[in-house]
C-alpha cells in the first residue's frame, strides 16, 4: 500500500483535529498535563512533556478557527469528488 500526498494530508488533518478537541479538564488533567509546567531554577531546558503541553495549547488556540474552514473544504471535496 502506497501513500499519496492526499492520504498524508488527511492523516495530518485528522491528527490536528484530534489535538484540537482534547478537553483540558476531562482528559489532560487526568494524566497531569494541564496548565503550564514550572521549569524551576537550574534546569537546562524545557522537557519533552513541557514541549508537548505547549504544542497542544498552541494547536488548540491558533488552529481552531482555520480548522473549521479546512474541514469544510475537505467535506465538500469528498462529497463532490469523493
Amino acid at each position: 500500500m502506497s501513500f499519496g500526498i492526499g492520504q498524508i494530508l488527511y492523516v495530518i488533518i485528522l491528527v490536528i483535529n484530534g489535538i484540537a478537541v482534547l478537553n483540558e479538564e476531562r482528559f489532560l488533567a487526568r494524566i497531569g498535563w494541564s496548565g503550564q509546567v514550572d521549569q524551576g531554577f537550574g534546569v537546562d531546558g524545557p522537557s519533552l512533556k513541557h514541549n508537548i503541553i505547549n504544542l497542544i495549547s498552541a494547536v488548540r488556540t491558533l488552529l481552531r478557527i482555520p480548522l473549521i474552514g479546512v474541514n469544510l473544504f475537505v467535506i465538500v471535496y469528498e462529497i463532490l469528488l469523493g
